[in-house]
């Protein structure tokens, strides 16, 4: 049988001690980019194997990191990972995807698989469901730190990273009002959830606080899905007085809404302005860019990791409950600026 390569062949070969070979292997960052680099890479040649039950029993570490989302196919929640990798790769640590797809059984089911691999912390922002908060706090009772973020739930000592939604949807909805709109629709989602009713509410307080009657007939909640925007903005176009604007909760029912004006032979601005929430990349790469909330994914992610980097580090007793909310920006484009 073929020997087994350790940090002690390694050493030799680079010409450095073992005590600096593991350190660059545990992406130490006391350790510089070319000695990571010259280790990493030697490693790779020799094919060595890191014995990582090994390294968990001598830390109490995994290493591991689970992450949970909606769903994979939004470049808004791949941003989020991106940036939660990122942040925590150099530290050492691998993170792990589950998806719950807006159901509650798989996002329990991927808690307590999570918890089942032992992963050192969750980093999470919930489904459409309603999953009780029974789950959520094992993992307290577990001692595995949980941070939410974009969609939250509210539970004493869990820490939260999210944007500012209600700032975005009245940014967005004043805006719209600013281009001469009088009859601005609301695309909404599932109201239950903390980001959802905050985008209504600013958006219904931008209408108030500009002196324009606020119709509930033109609020419809739906899904985040193109075939959705669709089928909404055909029954808005029926109505005696249809909108003459419309600010969706999501870029994607935004996207549905604008292929529908467009086959019903309207035109956009000029007969109906859109804004969508997500900042999705096709809002800019179409031929009518779309205007739309961003909501820094990228940074949203770092920042959850630091978070959870922060929890990991410090005694449970001294633990301190973060709730960072970030500031969104309306990115204005063609579907909605009449006045140039």
């Amino acid at each position: 049988m073929k020997k087994k390569t350790t940090i002690y062949d390694i050493a030799k070969k680079v010409n450095l001690t073992a005590a600096t070979v593991s350190r660059a292997l545990n992406n130490n960052p006391k350790i510089s980019e070319t000695t990571r680099k010259l280790v990493q890479e030697m490693a790779l040649e020799m094919n060595y194997e890191q014995n990582t039950l090994a390294k968990a029993l001598k830390s109490g570490k995994s290493f591991n990191v689970g992450v949970i989302v909606p769903r994979m196919d939004s470049n808004f929640f791949a941003s989020v990972i991106r940036g939660i990798e990122e942040e925590l790769y150099p530290k050492g640590y691998h993170v792990i995807v589950c998806q719950t797809h807006d159901q509650e059984k798989l996002e329990t089911g991927n808690i307590m698989s999570l918890i089942n691999a032992q992963v050192d912390g969750i980093l999470m922002s919930i489904s459409n469901s309603k999953t009780k908060n029974q789950i959520f706090n094992s993992l307290s009772q577990k001692r595995v730190p949980l941070i939410f973020f974009d969609r939250k739930r509210n539970i004493s000592g869990v820490s939260s990273v999210t944007i500012d939604d209600y700032n975005g949807a009245y940014q967005a909805t004043k805006h719209l009002i600013e281009q001469g709109c009088k009859r601005i629709a609301h695309l909404s989602n599932n109201r239950a959830l903390e980001i959802f009713k905050n985008r209504y509410l600013g958006y219904k307080q931008a209408l108030l606080d500009h002196g324009l009657e606020f119709d509930e007939s033109l609020v419809i909640e739906t899904i985040s899905k193109v075939d959705e925007g669709r089928k909404v903005l055909k029954q808005l176009l029926t109505m005696d007085s249809p909108p003459d604007a419309i600010f969706s909760a999501s870029d994607f029912t935004a996207l549905g809404a604008i292929q529908e004006i467009k086959a019903q032979g309207l035109k956009i601005p000029e007969d109906i302005s859109v804004v969508g929430f997500s900042n999705e990349p096709f809002t800019r790469f179409m031929e009518l860019s779309i205007s739309s909330v961003d909501q820094s994914p990228i940074e949203m992610g770092r920042i959850a990791a630091k978070v959870f980097l922060d929890e990991v580090d410090v005694n449970i007793k001294t633990k301190k409950q973060q709730q960072i909310v970030l500031h969104p920006e309306l990115i204005v484009r063609k579907s909605s600026l009449k006045n140039k």
